[in-house]
């Protein structure tokens, strides 16, 4: 990262990233944390159904093709819809730890354009853990896994309780995401949010 911020720099005192001995499998599908989540959710068409698996370690790797409706520029992916994938991904670490996070802070660098019909193929590790601080990073690249660097970013993540969300989200889908019979569903839909 260019210019590195100190408030993505993990304390001396940090600890290394435990992953969760109940977290999803290397190689398992992480699924939607909310269907109507815009980077993940199937209840968004035009949201990005960003699709992350479990790694090794607390590690996650996930794909999402870039669609005409993610321009921001002709043929070109928007720069936002591109943190956006970079944010959804560095999410779905706390998945992983089986912890409740959102985002405290994101800084991305785009090194090079992305075109309409792009599958980006992102990688996302947690690095540091500092209290109810949750230091990560991500790569994006264009085509696959050895593709060349379109997006990378580092970020902090804030351990929170499931308050945050009643507290602060809308009554109506609060008490939806509440009823819902999946117990799993209804959980994970207060997985991680920014």
């Amino acid at each position: 990262m260019s210019g590195r911020n100190t408030a993505l720099t993990p304390p001396d005192d940090a600890a290394a990233p435990v992953r969760h001995p109940d977290a999803p499998a290397p190689g398992e599908p992480l699924g939607a944390h909310y269907g109507h989540c815009f980077g993940c959710g199937e209840g968004q068409p035009h949201g990005l159904h960003l699709e992350a698996r479990a790694g090794e370690g607390v590690r996650v790797s996930a794909e999402f093709t870039v669609k005409p409706a993610h321009q921001g520029a002709p043929g070109l992916a928007h720069g936002g819809v591109l943190a956006t994938a970079l944010d959804e991904t560095l999410g779905s670490l706390n998945w992983l730890l089986r912890v409740i996070a959102v985002t405290g802070r994101l800084e991305t660098d785009f090194v090079r354009p992305v075109p309409v019909g792009t599958v980006l193929y992102l990688e996302a590790e947690v690095t540091a853990v500092a209290g109810r601080k949750i230091y990560s990073t991500a790569v994006g690249r264009i085509g696959g896994p050895q593709g060349p660097v379109a997006v990378r970013a580092d970020a902090l993540f804030i351990e929170v309780k499931v308050d945050h969300f009643i507290d602060n989200g809308r009554p109506e889908e609060i008490r939806a995401a509440m009823s819902d019979p999946d117990q799993v569903r209804r959980t994970r839909a207060f997985e991680v949010n920014p």
